[in-house]
């Protein structure tokens, strides 16, 4: 019998019932023969902080975050990468060995990944992009953006005072534009963005006007329920490059899934299916 503990992580939301992630970890552990599980977690706001320091003493090496709980994650850490800091919000954390908790943010990285594999000719620094919504997403997708060296942001948002607070955070490259005029950022924009619940199942559809879409640009959408939108459906009918809000979600825990079981996986055709299945 081996005393060799069996290295647990999981995903900590409110509700978690709905979250792909469990899928996802439990392909990559049988894919490369790691002992190990990943499990949701159900966890309350005001269980959260007693949950966190617990999980470490049952076994946990980390879990991820999601909402509600990305920004009060981040205030509970002991230790918090810069692009945590930056984005202002965790959703992943890493059980030291010395009992301290270490939070990322692996958000702006799944996005850009998710485009460069999709989107291997898609250039950043061409041009514009245009992002919609102004919520912990689209934190995430302008740090990221302006990382990967896009001359200059358009962003608008149903309520605009939550737009130009986030403007305001990025700097001089970040444009706040009115959400009535959203429809006429798309033309000037080389990648277009949804951050946005819009076009969710259960949520009301994108009423932002889409004739402005063309050929050459690269949209994408972080909705992944349903995987083709209204803005994605459109965006193809009119010739631009298409990027599904699915490989977000696969990217973003590569580096969690390396930190925790010690294996970088690859995100494949496989792993997709096996998300889907």
């Amino acid at each position: 019998m081996s005393d060799t503990k069996i290295p647990l992580a999981g995903v900590i939301g409110s509700p978690v019932a709905h979250s792909r992630s469990p899928k996802l970890h439990a392909h990559w552990l049988r894919l490369h023969g790691l002992s190990g599980h990943y499990i949701p977690m159900d966890v309350s706001s005001d269980d959260l902080a007693a949950t966190l320091h617990l999980l470490p003493r049952m076994g946990f090496v980390g879990c991820n975050i999601t909402v509600p709980h990305k920004e009060a994650a981040l205030k509970i850490a002991d230790l918090v990468t810069d692009r945590a800091a930056l984005i202002g919000a965790a959703n992943t954390l890493i059980f030291r060995k010395d009992g301290k908790i270490h939070a990322d943010n692996t958000d702006g990285y799944g996005f850009i990944e998710n485009l460069r594999q999709n989107a291997p000719d898609w250039q950043p620094k061409a041009g514009p992009a245009a992002v919609l919504g102004a919520g912990g997403a689209a934190r995430a997708v302008i740090a990221s953006l302006l990382e990967a060296g896009v001359p200059e942001i358009l962003l608008t948002n149903r309520t605009r005072v939550r737009a130009d607070a986030l403007a305001q955070e990025f700097g001089t490259r970040v444009s706040v534009v009115e959400w009535v005029q959203a429809g006429n950022i798309l033309e000037d924009a080389l990648t277009v963005v949804n951050t946005t619940t819009l076009g969710m199942i259960g949520q009301p559809e994108i009423r932002v006007p889409l004739d402005g879409l063309r050929a050459g640009q690269v949209v994408t959408d972080l909705v992944y329920t349903p995987l083709q939108t209204r803005l994605l459906r459109e965006a193809t009918d009119a010739g631009c490059t298409v990027v599904d809000g699915l490989g977000m979600l696969l990217h973003q825990a590569v580096p969690g899934f390396e930190r925790w079981f010690g294996v970088r996986p690859e995100v494949d055709a496989a792993t997709r299916a096996a998300v889907l299945r």
